[in-house]
C-alpha cells in the first residue's frame, strides 16, 4: 500500500481554506489544518502545504495583519524547506493596473505604493516574490479572480447579489414584478471562477505543476449588465443599478496555461446562475 499523502493547508479557517480542507480529505489526503497563530506545525513534514492566509476586506484597517499574513509567516514556511510543494494563493487584483487587453502570467505588473488599497496587492506580490526566490523550485503561485460558491458565501459582490434578488422575490406584493435596487453600475465587470473549479485547479497545481505561476480565472469578464439581464431571466426581478459611472475595461484574464498543462476548463459563470440561486428566486412549477 502507498502512503497516504500529506497537505497542510494554512489559514484552514477561511473560505478557501475550509472547503480545501474537505476536498482535500475527499482525494486521500492526510490534511493538517494550520493556524496561524500556531507555530510548532512549521517544523514538521508539511507534504504539499496550501497558503491560503490572507485578508481581503479589511486590509486597510489592518496593514500590519495584511503584511503578516501574506509575507511574514510565508517566510517562517519556505524557510525549513519541509515541503513537497507549496501553493501560494495571489490574485489577479494584480492586473488592474494592466492596459493589455489580456492578463498573462508573465506579463510586467503596475503597482501604486502612494494608493492604500495597493497595500493588498504589493504584498501579495512581494510573498509571490518570496515564493520565487526562497521556495526552492517547488513554491509556485495561484493567481485567483472572484471566487464564488453559491448565495451562502460569507462576502463578495456576486453573492450578496444573490442574496438579495431571492429576497427581493420574496418579499414582491402579490400581482407585481419583483425589482431591485443595488449601489453599482452596470459597467462594471469581473471575472468569476467557481469554487470547486479552484480547489481542483489548486492541487492540480500543488502535485502536477511545472511554472510558477498560474491564472486560475473563469477567462472571460461577466459584465454587471448581462449578469443582471440573465438573473432576471431566471428569477422575473428587474435589477435597477443606483450608479451609472463608466469603468475602465479590466484586461481579460488568461487561462491558456491552465487549459493547456492540465486540461482544466472551468464552468461559465453565466451558465451556473440557476444552480446558484437560492431556490426561493426561481419560478415554482404549477
Amino acid at each position: 500500500m502507498t502512503a497516504m499523502r500529506r497537505a497542510t493547508v494554512v489559514g484552514a479557517a477561511g473560505f478557501i481554506g475550509r472547503h480545501l480542507c474537505r476536498h482535500l480529505q475527499r482525494q486521500g489526503f492526510e490534511v493538517h489544518e494550520a493556524a496561524r497563530d500556531e507555530r510548532g506545525w512549521i517544523d514538521g513534514p508539511l507534504g504539499h502545504v496550501f497558503y491560503c492566509a490572507g485578508l481581503t476586506a479589511d486590509f486597510a484597517q489592518r496593514p500590519h495583519d495584511t503584511v503578516d499574513a501574506h509575507v511574514s509567516l510565508l517566510d517562517r514556511v519556505l524557510r525549513p524547506q519541509r515541503f513537497d510543494s507549496l501553493v501560494y494563493l495571489s490574485s489577479t487584483r494584480l492586473y488592474d493596473g494592466s492596459l493589455a487587453e489580456a492578463a498573462v502570467e508573465d506579463a510586467p505588473l503596475t503597482l501604486q505604493p502612494g494608493q492604500p488599497r495597493h497595500l493588498f496587492d504589493l504584498s501579495k506580490a512581494l510573498g509571490e516574490a518570496l515564493c520565487h526566490a526562497a521556495g526552492g523550485g517547488r513554491a509556485r503561485v495561484a493567481r485567483l479572480s472572484c471566487v464564488v460558491k453559491d448565495a451562502s458565501d460569507d462576502s463578495g459582490f456576486l453573492p450578496g447579489l444573490l442574496r438579495d434578488v431571492a429576497r427581493a422575490v420574496d418579499q414582491a406584493p402579490s400581482g407585481r414584478p419583483p425589482r431591485l435596487a443595488v449601489d453599482a453600475t452596470p459597467f462594471a465587470v469581473r471575472d468569476y471562477v467557481h469554487l470547486d473549479d479552484v480547489l481542483r485547479a489548486l492541487v492540480l497545481i500543488a502535485t502536477r505543476g511545472t511554472q510558477p505561476v498560474y491564472n486560475v480565472a473563469g477567462g472571460r469578464n461577466l459584465g454587471n449588465r448581462e449578469l443582471f439581464a440573465r438573473l432576471r431571466e431566471l428569477s422575473g426581478c428587474e435589477i435597477v443599478a443606483a450608479r451609472h459611472q463608466r469603468v475602465r475595461p479590466a484586461p481579460r484574464i488568461d487561462i491558456s496555461r491552465m487549459r493547456q498543462e492540465f486540461s482544466w476548463q472551468p464552468a461559465c459563470m453565466l451558465d451556473k446562475l440557476a444552480e446558484l440561486l437560492p431556490a426561493q428566486a426561481l419560478p415554482q412549477p404549477c
